[in-house]
């Protein structure tokens, strides 16, 4: 009898699932380089705006908890194909939309049906690669996030007067599909584990989200990366015509720019974390130091501070250090709670991103109601947002020295 031929990894585990991290990327931030035309295609105003877009990351995020629960269950595979179908439906709900409710529907079912992306690639990647080789995964995994955010700037910005927003989102519909076949004709493998029951899952849940350790990374990871997902998402487009003066074409290069940089980041922090370790800065310091540098960043737009096309850049690259708080926090916990802690921890960081986007809209245009002008109303936002942002990373590092002592 002939052997079965050997399975290579690389091509058959990870090429598809970074595939789907790449797609989840894209569709996270499309709506930012469209926005010009769905607002005068559609009469949408901010506020609508942001709620449109944001309904992707309520969704996204409402639904991490229970993906825990089903990855474990059943296996990656299964669940990231099983939930794409819901994407490729978004998709072409979305392109074919005409009026609000539609739309939000149809960005709430892509949201959805991206939710899995991430988790999902990591527990393959526990299941197919040894120890060691994560680190390197979850880097290689990230830049193809990185890539669908590069691809999700001037690239489909240059499709606009081919497709259109309708046709890029048939065609993402399309794509969708596609990558869910790649996905699910993926091998299977077991953990080699027993399942353990729904109500053993639940109380894991509990008790993470009683934890002091969980909440320490929490707030920060909430308002910072929620902040910085629904700038990249949506408003950084908007500010930099509105604010900086710049056409669509130079708004999007600076999305470019800035995903440039957080992918470069992905990659430094893979590459040189175990490094910086060893000469005196540990992963939980680097966090700190990076969110901090992320701040400035933000106060410089807001007082006009330093040009566009270096502080828009500089909050990408240091994005990439607030995905340490995942693996800190995981460290926390027992091996068995470390997906629903990154899950949870994945929670709030999506309910921020959809409120901040959301709120950040209503604000706007509350601003411009009250007289002010249109520039001086998204300043006063972000100042609004920063204050927000800075009390979450002085709780973090004031827990974090509580936790030492």
């Amino acid at each position: 009898m002939n052997a079965a031929p050997a399975i290579n990894p690389w091509q058959r585990i990870f090429a598809p699932f970074a595939a789907g991290y790449f797609l989840s990327y894209l569709l996270r931030n499309a709506n930012a380089v469209i926005s010009p035309e769905l607002r005068q295609d559609l009469g949408l105003n901010a506020a609508d705006l942001g709620l449109l877009t944001s309904a992707y990351l309520l969704a996204f995020g409402a639904f991490q908890l229970p993906l825990g629960i089903l990855l474990d269950r059943y296996g990656p595979r299964r669940v990231e194909a099983g939930l794409l179908l819901f994407c490729a439906a978004g998709c072409a709900l979305f392109a074919s939309g005409t009026a609000l409710p539609g739309l939000v529907l149809g960005r709430a079912l892509i949201g959805l049906g991206v939710s899995a992306c991430l988790m999902a690639s990591f527990k393959a990647f526990s299941l197919w690669f040894p120890v060691e080789r994560q680190a390197s995964l979850n880097a290689a995994i990230m830049a193809a996030g990185g890539l669908g955010a590069l691809t999700a700037s001037t690239p489909l910005g240059a499709l606009m007067p081919v497709l259109g927003w309708r046709g890029i989102f048939f065609a993402l519909a399309a794509l969708s599909l596609l990558v869910a076949g790649l996905i699910f004709t993926t091998p299977e493998k077991s953990s080699g584990q027993g399942r353990e029951s729904l109500a053993v899952q639940l109380a894991g849940l509990a008790a993470i989200f009683r934890s002091r350790a969980f909440w320490r990374f929490a707030p920060q990871t909430t308002m910072i990366v929620g902040g910085f997902m629904a700038l990249q998402g949506l408003w950084a487009v908007p500010w930099l015509m509105t604010v900086n003066g710049l056409t669509r074409d130079g708004a999007a290069f600076h999305l470019l720019l800035m995903a440039g940089a957080m992918l470069a980041g992905f990659l430094f922090i893979a590459f040189f974390v175990t490094r910086l370790t060893k000469a005196g800065l540990p992963p939980a310091r680097l966090l700190a130091f990076g969110m901090a540098a992320g701040l400035l960043a933000t106060l410089g737009m807001v007082l006009e501070i330093g040009p566009s096309w270096l502080l828009w850049p500089a909050l990408g690259l240091v994005f990439s250090v607030g995905n340490l708080a995942y693996a800190l926090l995981s460290a926390e916990f027992p091996l068995s709670l470390g997906g629903r802690a990154n899950t949870a921890l994945n929670l709030g960081a999506f309910v921020g991103a959809f409120g901040i986007q959301w709120l950040f809209g209503v604000a706007v245009d509350g601003f411009q109601s009250a007289g002010f002008t249109p520039a001086t109303a998204y300043r006063i936002t972000l100042a609004g947002l920063l204050c927000m942002q800075t009390a979450g990373w002085l709780w973090y590092v004031l827990e974090t020295r509580r936790a030492r002592t």
